[in-house]
Order: structure tokens, then C-alpha cells, then sequence
């Protein structure tokens, strides 16, 4: 993984990566209320030898004294001293007990010996602290002591026991810092675990992984797209709306020599959005002035004209069995040049009339009296529809819903596709959220406001009132749309009122 790739997942997990880190918190928090404040005092002591002062003698003394000094630094933790430290104090615990109490050291190359006696109270770890001063060196004298001769070491105490009354422990300042620094790094590994196991895909780089095919577009996730899913038509300047207008264009330049004019719209599972996905494609196109027909050829579940507002009672099923003209069902949608083509009745047998020489035909005739023929068709996975249109059209363009579609899926749809021979245009990412549109495709902001609003909004004054336009500057605003045989022709067409959508970004796939 990339630097960004960490960035990432901390933007997209961080819930986790906060919520573990305030338990950390909390954690340290609770064990440092909890733990018993311990306070210490400590004391020390200065071992030297007895003798002459030539500079031999000198030498061999201290080398002597520090041999001994590493001995003595031992045996302050154990009973000989501190069984006499119990007795004078009249504490009720045990020398090994006491012992837990009292550390010593001993700075590197000296003779000293510095005593740390830890305790539930202040005063009761500096009386400690003042009879090991005392017991200490009568204890060293006594082990040292040869007969009746003094002893040739020297124990002195340097120091009084004095103790501190801030607790050594615990420390709310250190476990919390330590607690956040845990939390935060606990709580990375988990995001990190949680987005190296989650399988589904979420973003344009998770879709990468799985395939190399062409990436067409990204629409980002509406909530509101079941209640108004021509979003199109509904808003037409936001950013969901651009996106299939960019989208729109990426199709269109797909392959400009030989450009494909029936495609069938599918996904690996149910709920991706391929048949809303389908109708603003659809819509988006016809907006040019292009001839577009759309056809609901999902024959198990039909959707496509229940979001589009139209009755489908009679339609595809009816032509394929020869029951009625093709031309007496078609549905134009407003006045635009989009023509629906309904399910009609739920056939038994779908695959077989999808796959039939009556709906090559169909496709045929439509592809040369339309610019566009659009398929709304069933998901791979689940039944072998979507597979059996990709083969008697130009090519198949897979929508894949973020949080929906595990990458497995997408593997086995587009293998699907590969076992027919069918022609895959490119893909479609739908539902992104708008956290990951980042990764892969960019953020942008959109702004359709008018030029009036905008202005105010920047200004912040009262609102611009634009010049009313007059009789003649509106006839020259008029710009003629093209025919439709000129939309397919090599030369350049003249730009209608819709040409400026015409040329959208090619790189937002």
C-alpha cells in the first residue's frame, strides 16, 4: 500500500479509529482512578574504607570499596536489614513484602548508593526511609567487623530521608498520553484490518483491483434517487446530473470510428442502480437532440418504466411472439427524442425470447432508425438474460453498485460476459459515496447557480437584476438543432443549446 492508501482508510475509517482510541481513553482514565496513589521518599548512603592515605593505598581502597558497594546495594532488600526495619517500626508485613517496597542503585563508577522506599503515604514511606538510614550501616559494621577490630568499610548516610508529596504513581499525565498514543495506533490497525477484509467495492481504486477494463464514470450516492430517480430531468444541474452527462460523453468517444449504437445495461446483482442508471443515460443523450430508444428488457423484475411514469402493459413480449408492431408501442417521452419500449407481459421463458432471432431483428431494425438503442437488462449473476443480449449487441456496459457488489462479483459478472464473447464497452460506478470519491476520480465542487447569485454570493450586496432581453437579441439566441442524419455524419455539426455538456471532462472515468 501507497501513502495514500493510509490516507484513505484513516478518511474513510476514522469512526473506528476514534471510537477506539476513546475507549483507549477511557481505559486509562478508569485504571488511573482506580490504582492506589503510592508516594515514595528516598534516602543515601556513602561507602568508604579505612586506611593510610598514600595514593597505593588510596587506589586499592576505592577499587575495593566499589567491589563491595554492588554486595551492599543486595543486601538492603533483604531480611537483615529490613527484619530489623518491621520490628522498629511495628509494621505488619514480611521482609519480602518490605522488600517490594525499597529499590536501591547505584550510579555508574562511584560509591554511592541511592534507597527508594515507595509507600501508600508520604510519611509512611519517609519513616521507613529514615530507619533503613539508621539500620544500614549498624548492619554493615556488624558483617564487616573482624573480632574485635572496627570494620575497614565505612557506611555514612549522606542523605535524609525526605519524601515527595506529588504520588509517584499513578501518573494521569503519562497513562493518558500513553493511552492516547495506543488508542490512535490501536485504533489504525483496526481500520486497516477492517478495510483490508471488507471485499466490497467502494471506490474507482477497489474497482481497479479486480478488473482492467475501462471505467467510463462515477455517480455519487443520492438518497433520495428511489423517490426521484431522473435526476436528469429533476435537477439538472447537479452534480449527480453532470455525471451522467460526463458519462454520456465518455460513451460517445468510446470509439469514435465505429461507435456503438445498441448497448446493453446490466450489473453483477440486484439494487446496483443499472435501470435508473439507464434512463438518465438515456435521458442525458437525447438531450443533444439524438434519437435514443430504451428498452425494458429485464423480463423477470421490470423496473424501468415504473421510474420513468409510463404504462408497460403491452410492449417487448408482444412484438418478439408477433402480436403487435413494434412502432404501435413505442412511447415517446416528452418531447424529446427518447422512445421507451415497455417489458409487456412476464413471459416464461425469458432468456429463450431475449435470445431469439425475433429480438436480433428488433435490435437490428432499431439501431438503424435510432442513433442509440438501450437495454435495460437483468443482472448477470443471478439468470443469463444479460449475457444472452450482450451477444446480438455492439457491447454491454456493467454498472457496479459501491457497497453493494462484493469484487468477487464484478470477477464472475465480467467472466460471464468473457464465456459468451460479449463485447464490454466499459463500467459504470454507481452509489459512490461521496468520501470516496477521492479515491480515484477527485473532488469537485459544482456550481449552476446563475451568474447573478453567484456574484451576490461573492459580493455579498443585493442581488444583480440582469438587462431584460430584447426582441431581437432573443431571435438571435435561437440556434437551430441538427438533423438526425447530420448527428451521425462525418462533418462537423453545428453546437446546439446543449453543446457545451457535449464536450465534459473525459478523464472523470
Amino acid at each position: 500500500m501507497e501513502l495514500q492508501d493510509y490516507l484513505n482508510v484513516i478518511r474513510k475509517r476514522w469512526m473506528i479509529i476514534a471510537a477506539v482510541t476513546l475507549v483507549t481513553l477511557g481505559l486509562a482514565a478508569a485504571y488511573t482512578a482506580l490504582t492506589p496513589r503510592t508516594y515514595a521518599a528516598t534516602t543515601q548512603f556513602f561507602v568508604s574504607t579505612s586506611g593510610d592515605d598514600t595514593a597505593s593505598s588510596l587506589a586499592q581502597g576505592n577499587t575495593f570499596t566499589q567491589a563491595r558497594v554492588k554486595s551492599y546495594s543486595q543486601l538492603l532488600e533483604t531480611p537483615k536489614v529490613l527484619g530489623p526495619v518491621i520490628k522498629q517500626l511495628g509494621l505488619n508485613t514480611t521482609p519480602d513484602k518490605l522488600a517490594d517496597q525499597v529499590t536501591s542503585t547505584i550510579p555508574l563508577d562511584t560509591v554511592i548508593i541511592d534507597v527508594n522506599v515507595t509507600s501508600g503515604s508520604p510519611d509512611s514511606a519517609q519513616r521507613i526511609a529514615a530507619v533503613v538510614g539508621d539500620v544500614f550501616p549498624q548492619t554493615i559494621q556488624e558483617l564487616e567487623r573482624k573480632g574485635q577490630q572496627e570494620s575497614p568499610v565505612k557506611v555514612t548516610l549522606v542523605k535524609e530521608a525526605a519524601a515527595d508529596p506529588t504520588p509517584v504513581s499513578p501518573r494521569p499525565t503519562r497513562n493518558l498520553g500513553l493511552g492516547l498514543v495506543l488508542g490512535l495506533l490501536l485504533g489504525f490497525g483496526a481500520a486497516l484490518l477492517r478495510d483490508v477484509l471488507d471485499k466490497s467495492v467502494k471506490s474507482q481504486r477497489d474497482l481497479e483491483t479486480v478488473t482492467d477494463r475501462t471505467i467510463l464514470g462515477g455517480i455519487a450516492f443520492d438518497t433520495d434517487a428511489s423517490t426521484h430517480p431522473l435526476i436528469v430531468q429533476v435537477d439538472p444541474r447537479s452534480q449527480r446530473a453532470e455525471a451522467f452527462r460526463s458519462l454520456r460523453t465518455n460513451l460517445q468517444f468510446i470509439d469514435v470510428a465505429n461507435p456503438p449504437k445498441s448497448i446493453v445495461v446490466t450489473s453483477s446483482l440486484p439494487g446496483e442502480g443499472k435501470s435508473t442508471t439507464t434512463a438518465n443515460l438515456a435521458l442525458s443523450l437525447a438531450e443533444t437532440g439524438l434519437k435514443v430508444v430504451v428498452i425494458e428488457g429485464d423480463l423477470r423484475r421490470p423496473r424501468l418504466l415504473d421510474y420513468l411514469g409510463f404504462e408497460g402493459s403491452v410492449g417487448l413480449t408482444d412484438v418478439l411472439v408477433g402480436r403487435v408492431d413494434v412502432d404501435d408501442v413505442l412511447q415517446p417521452f416528452g418531447r424529446t427524442g427518447l422512445r421507451l419500449l415497455g417489458a409487456g407481459p412476464i413471459p416464461p421463458n425469458p432468456s429463450e425470447l431475449l435470445g431469439s432471432a425475433n429480438m436480433e431483428q428488433l435490435v437490428a431494425d432499431l439501431s438503424e432508425r435510432y442513433d442509440y438503442v438501450l437495454i435495460d437488462a437483468p443482472p448477470l449473476l443471478p439468470v443469463t438474460d444479460a449475457a444472452v443480449l450482450s451477444t446480438i449487441v455492439d457491447g454491454a456496459l456493467v454498472v457496479v453498485g459501491a457497497g453493494v457488489a462484493q469484487r468477487e462479483h464484478v470477477r464472475r459478472a465480467l467472466e460471464s460476459l468473457e464465456a459468451v464473447n460479449g463485447s464490454l464497452l466499459g463500467l459504470i460506478l454507481n452509489r459512490v459515496k461521496v468520501k470516496d470519491m477521492g479515491s480515484g476520480y477527485g473532488t469537485y465542487e459544482y456550481d449552476y447557480r446563475p451568474e447573478s447569485e453567484r456574484q451576490r454570493a461573492k459580493d455579498k450586496g443585493p442581488r444583480r437584476q440582469r438587462r431584460p432581453i430584447a426582441a431581437d437579441d432573443e431571435a438571435a439566441l435561437v440556434v437551430p438543432r441538427p438533423s438526425v442524419s447530420s448527428a451521425r455524419s462525418s462533418t462537423p455539426e453545428p453546437l446546439t443549446q446543449a453543446a457545451p455538456t457535449q464536450f465534459d471532462r473525459l478523464s472523470a472515468g
